[in-house]
């Protein structure tokens, strides 16, 4: 045990010396090299190999040879000196955001089209930042935020309610769209009537999934009189229409979700009734204002060029403050 610590206690000093030596296999010479005299330099190969327990170096009075321990030892040393040389450039880099770990949590309906977009043009930005993304419904979403298991989050929501306690920019809005088995009668009409598709059973997710959305398909329904007829629920966009595709009955999805075609499914807008708007739905990115890494300002900041709808500077402001900073040198 005292061996172990003794050789976790070798600074970089050391191996320096070491590699100086055994490039040099001459004492003079690599002490000239590293701006000492040869006894400190003697006594310090010798300690080194006290801490490691094995002879690095063969002398002689005529010659220097390294062992067979330490030239397996030697590409190892090379490499660690080499990383330990890289650390404050990477330390620089990863204070203004230009390498790091991004944790992006993100619903289903953006990874149909929004988000390989963003992943592919964020990663030729930034490609030393690390994106790590997890498919998550808004509920479960906001746990992780609050746990900070994740930087920042894409939700589905219906306009003007989000997430509480948590910044926000709006990077999405879309109408819904219904969803109807293909053999449906009314998937024979380019736009059916409101009306006649509130008659039909529903498919829909679970209201504490998307508790605002939710409340706006059904505040249609009782708009109209009706009651809604849930005939299943599910979670994911994609089990929703899978269940469509087998004839339990219509979804409300968002737009977006026409990318996902699924056979036995057709995607119609519909005619609302008169004096009845159809509800839409937005997608925002969140992150906890308190928490802002360097890598999820950039990412913050890249959202904004991506983003075709309004979007309030006051937080993307914030979190740019908290985020990149000019290093002395002026790199970013």
């Amino acid at each position: 045990m005292n061996d172990i610590k003794k050789a976790l206690r070798i600074e970089l000093r050391q191996w320096r010396q070491f590699t100086v030596l055994a490039e040099e296999l001459h004492f003079g010479r690599a002490a000239a090299r590293l701006h000492m005299t040869q006894p400190p330099l003697t006594q310090a190969i010798a300690g080194l190999e006290a801490a490691l327990g094995v002879v690095l170096f063969e002398r002689t009075q005529r010659s220097v040879q390294i062992s067979p321990a330490g030239a397996a030892l030697l590409p190892e040393v090379r490499d660690l000196l080499a990383r330990a040389h890289a650390l404050p450039e990477l330390a620089r880099a990863a204070a203004c955001g230009e390498v790091g770990r991004l944790r992006l949590a993100f619903v289903s309906t953006v990874g149909f089209e929004l988000l390989p977009r963003w992943v592919q043009a964020f990663r030729q930005r930034w490609p030393q930042v690390s994106l790590e993304l997890i498919e998550a419904t808004g509920d479960v979403q906001q746990e992780l935020l609050a746990r900070g298991e994740v930087d920042a989050g894409m939700v589905l929501h219906s306009p003007g309610a989000l997430l509480p306690g948590l910044a926000h920019m709006r990077i999405a809005s879309e109408p819904f769209v219904v969803a109807l088995p293909e053999s449906h009668p009314l998937a024979a009409t380019d736009r059916p009537a409101l009306a006649a598709l509130l008659a039909e059973p529903l498919v829909v997710f679970p209201r504490r999934i998307l508790p605002t959305l939710q409340d706006a398909i059904f505040a249609m329904y009782h708009a109209a009189g009706r009651v809604p007829r849930v005939a299943q629920e599910a979670i994911q966009m994609q089990t929703i229409v899978n269940l469509v595709s087998a004839g339990l009955g219509i979804a409300w999805v968002p737009q977006s979700v026409r990318q996902f075609q699924r056979p036995g499914v057709v995607y119609r807008n519909t005619r609302p009734s008169r004096g009845r708007a159809l509800p839409m739905c937005e997608t925002s990115l969140v992150w906890r204002a308190q928490a802002v890494s360097p890598a999820l300002a950039h990412f913050i900041g890249f959202a904004q060029t991506q983003v075709t709808l309004p979007v309030s500077p006051q937080p993307l402001e914030q979190a740019l403050r908290a985020g990149p900073r000019r290093t002395p040198h002026g790199k970013r």
